[in-house]
């Protein structure tokens, strides 16, 4: 494997993880926006006011996304194995 190769393979990699992560990280991120919203014009700063609707939202986005991060992160694992006997040339 030259390290042209690598570096492709490695970003192809990095890109992968941040499409896959990023729905959950932008639903937790707009939910925690809008409770820290709430909390700030309400002054309620109960701990668990933040974190419940935070994993409810991570677990919803999973539900919904969870198919479609599970079947990319599949193909790319399955290209990448078909693709060592030409690395290895």
């Amino acid at each position: 494997m030259d390290p042209q190769a690598a570096l492709t393979l490695g970003q192809n990699a990095l890109f992968l993880l941040l499409m896959i992560s990023l729905p959950v990280l932008g639903m937790v991120l707009a939910v925690g926006l809008v409770v820290s919203l709430f909390q700030a014009l309400t002054q309620i700063h109960e701990p668990t006011l933040s974190f419940v609707p935070k994993l409810v939202a991570a677990i919803a986005v999973f539900a919904i996304a969870g198919p479609w991060m599970m079947t990319t992160l599949v193909e790319f694992i399955r290209s990448t194995i078909l693709a060592i006997p030409s690395y290895a040339a």
